[in-house]
């Protein structure tokens, strides 16, 4: 990415997202990379356009809640390397679990998004969101987006919801979706005509299916209905020559799958996210059930509606996902229930949606108590346990965050680092994996 960072950075865009979510994650588990240092490292050749990173609230970059103490210190240090914006999600919106991060945001000079995460249910209307948002704005959001993971809001509802939410706010508004269904050029233009301030785009490169809709493609056609993107499309144009060798390679040696890279109407129906295709598909084919891809399929709106109709998103999406992979395979409707998923009905994750049944309750965590309190104010501060417990390895705050996100992938990195004898082989892995 390095040798084409300059060229991005002097296009126009108004941000380059290319931390958090799970490329930190990535980095470490697959690729032996420094997350810290690829920060840096863009940040130094990036001067003019706004770095931005997803954050998961108060699970940060990984999958359960942690401390206070932990989100503010890498709130902080992501700020500090290099971070400008920070869009900050709950996979339940709950906004309890947003605060933190939105407070330590402002406290460090960082941009603070906060995203809401759309979906659809009888709960979930327009005035839900709306409200969500006015809330969001009074918790100190610079900006807000509307982020539709599963690439499912239709052009209709993306009006009506940008024209309600720019009515009843006054932060800039701005819109991710995914082209999963091949609705999202009709959604994009539907949220700039009711006001929409900025949209999320792809290079040509990799976009489509469960990325996003082609920059330069969104960007003709709104320049041609009169609307100016600020773009430089020339350097736009180098960006995509530069990609497209890469994207070829990667197409012939086998390592896009058309399954989870092409368009797929039924997202509609499922309401999946492309995240979520690609997990579902991989974790069935490790155990040999790809045949069962369907199934599962037509089971995670049933598990879905079961547990309270939450986001599709990280970490529920992968919780629901595996639910339903479960219960395909068993052959019995949670007959097996993973962890995540009894720690989520006991409210471990924050409130549902939608309150789940006594009946599902019983068959989840039967008479185990359910929490109402917001999670992490039953953590106890983390920060000084993971300092000792990585002692040895960590040479920074930063060290200390990342074993405190990922325990064994970063105790593993940090380890072959120090240049000692640590016994865990170096997994050689295609850069494939960092996209």
């Amino acid at each position: 990415m390095l040798p084409i960072i300059q060229t991005m950075d002097e296009a126009g865009f108004h941000a380059l997202e290319m931390w958090g979510g799970a490329t930190f994650d990535a980095c470490i588990r697959f690729l032996d990379e420094d997350p810290w240092e690829r920060l840096r490292a863009i940040r130094k050749v990036v001067k003019n356009t706004k770095l931005q990173m997803l954050l998961r609230g108060q699970n940060l970059l990984g999958y359960k809640n942690y401390a206070d103490d932990v989100v503010e210190a890498f709130v902080q240090k992501s700020i500090e390397n290099g971070i400008d914006s920070i869009r900050i999600f709950d996979a339940l919106n709950d906004t309890r679990n947003l605060q933190t991060a939105i407070t330590a945001t402002k406290k460090f000079g960082g941009h603070c998004q906060p995203a809401i995460s759309y979906t659809t249910s009888e709960f979930h209307t327009i005035d839900y969101f709306v409200d969500l948002t006015t809330e969001l704005e009074k918790m100190g959001a610079d900006s807000i987006c509307i982020k539709d993971m599963a690439g499912i809001l239709t052009p209709d509802d993306a009006f009506r919801l940008v024209s309600e939410i720019k009515h009843n706010t006054q932060v800039p508004l701005e819109i991710h979706t995914h082209a999963t269904s091949g609705i999202a050029e009709m959604t994009y233009l539907k949220a700039v005509e009711a006001g929409v301030d900025i949209i999320d785009t792809a290079i040509s490169s990799f976009s489509g299916g469960t990325s996003q809709p082609a920059t330069e493609s969104m960007a003709l056609a709104l320049e041609n209905l009169g609307y100016n993107t600020h773009l430089d499309m020339k350097k736009v144009a180098e960006i995509a020559d530069y990609f497209n060798p890469i994207r070829d390679t990667f197409r012939a040696k086998g390592m896009l799958n058309p399954k989870v890279k092409d368009t797929e109407p039924k997202t509609l129906i499922y309401k999946v996210p492309g995240g979520m295709l690609s997990n579902l598909l991989s974790q069935l084919t490790e155990q040999g059930l790809a045949d069962k891809y369907e199934e599962v399929l037509k089971e995670v709106p049933k598990v879905r509606a079961d547990v309270g109709y939450p986001p599709l998103v990280t970490p529920l999406s992968q919780m629901v996902g595996t639910q339903a992979v479960m219960n395909v395979i068993s052959g019995e409707r949670y007959k097996m229930v993973p962890k995540e998923i009894k720690d989520y009905v006991k409210g471990l994750y924050g409130k549902p949606p939608v309150a789940i049944s006594e009946e599902i309750r019983q068959l989840i965590i039967g008479d185990e108590e359910v929490i109402t309190v917001r999670p992490a104010d039953l953590l106890t501060p983390e920060l000084p346990k993971y300092e000792a417990e990585i002692k040895d390895y960590a040479k920074s705050t930063e060290d200390v965050l990342m074993y405190a996100l990922f325990p064994q992938q970063g105790k593993d990195f940090l380890g072959r680092r120090e240049d000692r004898f640590y016994d865990v082989p170096v997994q050689e892995v295609s850069v494939t994996l960092a996209i």
